[in-house]
């Protein structure tokens, strides 16, 4: 009998960890593409980094046909999807616990990646944290491995 109550709990902690996004709408990006500075392939002196260019007879400021595009406010992505992840949530940076417990009502909108310099101890401590918490964490398994295999 007992038996049947362990799997019980172990399936709806399964259903738990599946946390859904509210956000129903998928990310359109209008450009995929990087913007590269004007001439950056014919000389190497001048490096692909987007730079505006600023020359009286400029092709690409003065928008000819056939030059290479400029950034401008058009590409901006949807205010709905702005900073949306692949995975449906918005990132927030977490480097404590007490960080992560800001999230407690916003799990569905906003997932936790752990910060790069946070420690493997304090790591655990997050991670546990956000299973009690129901949030999801992008990089739950980073810096565990090591110990694991000790």
């Amino acid at each position: 009998h007992s038996h049947f109550f362990l799997k019980l709990f172990i399936v709806t902690q399964d259903r738990m960890a599946k946390i859904t996004p509210i956000l129903k709408k998928k990310p359109v990006k209008k450009k995929t593409t990087k913007f590269f500075r004007h001439q950056s392939d014919r000389f190497m002196r001048v490096p692909e980094s987007w730079r505006r260019p600023k020359g009286i007879d400029g092709r690409v400021r003065r928008k000819f046909r056939g030059t290479i595009r400029m950034p401008n406010c058009g590409y901006g992505s949807d205010k709905k999807t702005k900073h949306v992840l692949p995975n449906g949530f918005r990132k927030y940076n977490v480097s404590n616990v007490q960080e992560l417990e800001m999230l407690l009502m916003l799990n569905r909108k906003y997932c936790a990646e752990i910060r790069h310099d946070v420690s493997a101890r304090k790591r655990k401590e997050i991670v546990l944290r956000a299973e009690q918490l129901n949030i999801r964490v992008t990089n739950a398994h980073a810096k565990l491995r090591a110990e694991e295999e000790e």
